[in-house]
């Protein structure tokens, strides 16, 4: 078998490549034969000799593999023990890759107390120089039925600018909702009728000292209307405050029925505003709600002032408040008015949504100390002992009441947390 497997094997090898294989005995396996012509080869041919790499003692970039981490010269990545390579990025960028970038504070988030406290002086300052402009209007133009619908009417046009340009964005308003604004916006245009009324009628330190007199009327409608069970401490508070005002009625020199009445007309419609309001809790924002209520009460507004004051205006009122200050002034007066009046009613929403019930007891009657103090000082007017008494007793009395329903309020929050 190995003489016929021989010549096949001599022909396919070349005598040119392999000369020393015709030499071998013919007893030899083929096998043999190759392996023996391939080590032949191997050593012969140093083309083929693979040998170790050579080592580098300078080498410029030193690699050290060890528990520590790894640096290369030149860079500052770290090369970990798991094989991963951190290059350098700039930190912003891989943080945004990673979704841990911190956005920057803004000036409100950075300084929370300055902000507080500017919305705090922007609702007294707009309350103060509106009750300053609304009695100086008042004193050549005695119309508050009109005057009240010129107040909404400008927080109306205001609203509507703001929704064209999506400051903010208008929410959309259904029947169920229309219905339970309507009874709050009634209230809010009968209140705001009657005050400017009292406005109108008597000084405004005394409108506002009659109007101290809004939390009796608070805890009455929640005793006996809501069913609401007030506590004794919370009664025997409000005794100041009626004494207080009740001094001051009996000495104020520009007391008159109509502005008495008129501001207790008016504590009755902000009471019973803030009963509906309740009803009328719902997820639209306060400030779209305002809008709404605002567009509202504007509504009901108008049929009485054209009823009541109509006939006058176009007779009388136009051309005397013209001829006193010039149609230019009269028409600004107007506009002013009603822009500070909404505003400072937004300002004061705003900044009641950033503070504690504490803090918004203490500002509401810290707002009507200013906003007494200035009419006296700008109007000088002359009170009495006895009503400049009664008007401290009545406001240290809303005082009292402030603290004491604030935290009954704040207790029933940490009940319910």
């Amino acid at each position: 078998m190995a003489s016929s497997i021989t010549p096949s094997i001599h022909s396919s090898i070349r005598p040119s490549r392999l000369p020393s294989l015709y030499l071998l005995p013919s007893r030899i396996s083929p096998n043999h034969v190759l392996l023996q012509a391939r080590s032949r080869l191997a050593t012969k041919s140093t083309r083929l000799a693979f040998s170790p790499l050579p080592e580098i003692p300078n080498s410029p970039v030193a690699l050290e593999f060890s528990r520590k981490p790894l640096r290369i010269a030149g860079w500052s990545p770290t090369i970990r023990q798991r094989g991963s390579i951190e290059l350098p990025v700039v930190k912003a960028a891989a943080a945004d890759s990673e979704g841990h970038v911190e956005p920057a504070k803004n000036f409100g988030e950075r300084f929370p107390a300055l902000l507080t406290g500017f919305f705090f002086f922007m609702w007294y300052f707009l309350n103060v120089i509106f009750n300053i402009l609304n009695k100086k209007v008042y004193n050549y133009f005695p119309y508050p039925y009109f005057v009240s619908v010129i107040h909404l009417l400008v927080g109306v046009a205001y609203c509507l600018v703001c929704w064209a340009v999506g400051l903010p964005k208008r929410a959309p308003i259904d029947r169920d909702l229309l219905l339970l604004l309507t009874p709050v916006a009634i209230c809010h245009a009968l209140g705001h009728v009657m005050s400017n009324v009292s406005f109108a009628a008597v000084a405004v330190s005394f409108t506002h000292t009659i109007k101290a007199l809004e939390p009796f009327f608070n805890a009455a409608a929640s005793q006996f209307v809501l069913g609401h069970q007030i506590p004794l401490s919370l009664w025997l508070s409000l005794a100041p405050v009626v004494i207080g005002v009740s001094l001051a009625s009996l000495t104020e020199l520009s007391f008159n029925w109509i502005g008495f009445i008129s501001a207790m007309i008016s504590n009755v419609a902000f009471t019973y505003r803030s009963i509906y309001s309740k009803k009328a809790m719902t997820g639209m924002d306060s400030t779209n709600v305002y809008a709404y209520i605002s567009i509202i009460a504007l509504l009901f507004c108008i049929p009485p002032a054209v009823l009541i004051e109509g006939p006058q205006l176009i007779q009388y009122g136009f051309r005397g408040a013209i001829a006193k200050v010039g149609l230019f002034k009269f028409i600004t007066d107007l506009f002013w008015i009603g822009m500070f009046y909404h505003l400072y009613n937004q300002v004061a929403t705003n900044t009641l949504e950033r503070v504690a019930p504490l803090t918004h007891a203490v500002g509401n009657v810290l707002k009507r100390v200013f906003v007494i103090g200035f009419s006296i000082v700008v109007f000088g007017n002359r009170i009495s002992t006895q009503t400049g008494i009664g008007t401290a007793i009545a406001i240290a009395g809303v005082a009292i009441y402030s603290l004491i329903k604030a935290n009954m309020e704040e207790q029933k929050r940490l009940k319910k947390l």
